[in-house]
């Protein structure tokens, strides 16, 4: 069997996902769950795009030694000069340079011909063989590209230096069938192209990422283009876990292997759902809510005799815990609360597990059943704090009804530990809760985005409420749950506004360090 490569760019593609921005830190903690996965490259950012991406690439091609650490630039030298900077200092730097190779996009938005394109891609990728060997090139839009012209770009690029050559559906426009005929031809008509290894990146625009990117494997792609959970540019990019899981799963039609940990797939959507503030659809493959659920009385009937009746993955095989759901009450101590989140995954510091057992003895007085699904919004509310230690919520009081002007009162910590009162009135509650907020902190975002989901079944259950807010062009989101929806709207929104008062903070320490 051969390997099939990896190439994970959750940091890059997939933080191009509206409305998530991964601060410095959050993309050291992905890289390092990146790393435990065992990936085979990171792409870790596109570091010209601002000091923070670059700041960013740099940290991790520093710190994460496992994978090749890789960093997006165009095809232009001060791209280029800015991604070696960052990713100089990895065990294993890659540098990936990419152009338009559509003629609508080379016309559009380059405002360049053929000729002009072939002459500046194979010029740069040059100048990137400069810096290390280690250079992948990507002709953008190539599946509505002429394939003749994909044919010659890759063919300069790898005399030019190239020893990865990635095929991008960047719009998510290729048909299985069609992709795997182009495939054909690109090894059919590229003499050279046995010197590199050859690679897809898919985008889901309809759907068909997962199953252009298994086809291009069929067709002699032997790196392929994914991000967790599938985060990513408009529809997203193709799934991880999909990708490894088939592979895995299928090897009587698909004779090819990687070599990604799959015990740690759960874990790091986890991560990246908490990190990013985009949820898992429920009815995600492998990683959603309901992958391993099963309603049917006739597939619990068959699971219950034989696993395998109706699943074709073990979920210990991703790291999901085996058997059923332990139910967790105001009864249960410490000690069984810190072994079972161990077994849903999550390793707490002492802090973390204190913040996150008081918060479940709270909840464990509110429902008389806490099953895995209130531990998990838990524990993922408790790490996701309030970034920074910046302004706190100490008291919600609110006063509503259809004879009645909604009024809240709120109580706030601010960061200097000031305790701040004020009330306001709204169309409703939460908008209450929001004007008293904005009142109190001098605030004044954009709200874009509200969302209340239901975490479990039955009339106890908590609601999470995520939010977004935008303030300057920038989004920032917020995630909370409890048992009142009204508080739990006020949390989510004081974790977006902490968000965004720090990000602010960076920008202008960013700012201030560059005008010296």
């Amino acid at each position: 069997m051969e390997k099939i490569y990896i190439f994970d760019t959750t940091l890059r593609d997939g933080e191009q996902s509206a409305g998530v921005a991964f601060t410095p830190a959050e993309k050291l903690e992905i890289a390092r769950q990146l790393e435990r996965l065992n990936v085979d490259v990171i792409e870790a950012g596109f570091p010209c795009s601002t000091p923070g991406d670059l700041e960013a690439v740099t940290l991790i091609a520093k710190e994460v030694r496992g994978p090749q650490i890789c960093a997006l630039a165009r095809a232009v030298p001060a791209d280029i000069d800015t991604a070696w900077e960052a990713v100089r200092h990895a065990a294993e730097p890659r540098i990936h340079v990419f152009i338009n190779s559509s003629d609508i996009q080379m016309a559009h938005q380059l405002r360049k011909n053929r000729e002009e394109v072939l002459l500046q891609a194979e010029e740069m990728v040059r100048y990137a063989a400069r810096y290390t060997s280690n250079v992948e090139f990507s002709p953008m839009d190539a599946t509505r590209a002429d394939p003749r012209f994909i044919f010659e770009i890759v063919r300069r690029c790898i005399d030019a230096g190239a020893t990865t050559i990635n095929i991008p559906d960047s719009v998510g426009y290729a048909i299985p069938e069609e992709l795997g005929a182009f495939f054909d031809a690109l090894f059919e008509n590229v003499p050279n192209i046995h010197k590199v290894r050859v690679s897809f990146h898919g985008q889901n625009d309809l759907g068909l990422a997962t199953a252009n990117s298994l086809t291009a494997i069929q067709h002699g792609a032997r790196q392929v283009e994914v991000t967790v959970n599938g985060i990513g540019e408009r529809a997203g990019n193709t799934s991880l876990e999909e990708v490894v899981m088939a592979i895995k799963t299928r090897k009587d039609f698909l004779p090819f292997y990687t070599d990604i940990n799959t015990r740690e797939i759960y874990r790091a959507s986890k991560l990246v759902e908490r990190l990013s503030g985009m949820p898992v659809q429920w009815n995600k493959a492998i990683v959603g809510k309901n992958a391993f659920r099963h309603g049917s009385g006739i597939h619990q009937d068959g699971i219950l005799k034989l696993r395998e009746t109706w699943e074709i993955m073990d979920p210990a095989e991703i790291g999901i815990p085996q058997g059923t759901q332990l139910v967790l009450g105001k009864l249960s101590g410490r000690h069984a609360f810190k072994n079972h989140l161990q077994q849903l995954g999550y390793e707490l510091t002492d802090e973390e597990l204190n913040r996150a057992f008081a918060a479940f003895k709270a909840l464990a007085d509110k429902k008389i059943e806490i099953d895995d699904r209130d531990l998990e919004a838990i524990v993922n509310e408790q790490l996701a704090g309030e970034d920074g230690g910046g302004w706190k919520l100490d008291l919600v009081q609110v006063s509503a009804g259809d004879h009645t002007t909604p009024t809240a009162t709120l109580r706030l910590i601010d960061p200097e530990g000031n305790v701040r009162v004020d009330a306001a009135t709204g169309t409703g509650p939460v908008d209450a809760v929001y004007r008293a907020m904005n009142r109190i902190t001098g605030l004044q975002p954009k709200l874009t985005e509200f969302s209340v989901k239901s975490v479990t079944e039955g009339i106890d259950a908590q609601g999470e409420v995520t939010i977004r807010i935008e303030e300057d062009g920038q989004t920032y989101s917020g995630r909370a749950s409890d048992t009142d929806i009204i508080v739990a709207s006020a949390r989510a929104y004081m974790m977006a506004l902490n968000r965004m008062l720090s990000a602010q903070k960076r920008r202008r320490g960013a700012a201030a360090a560059a005008s010296q």
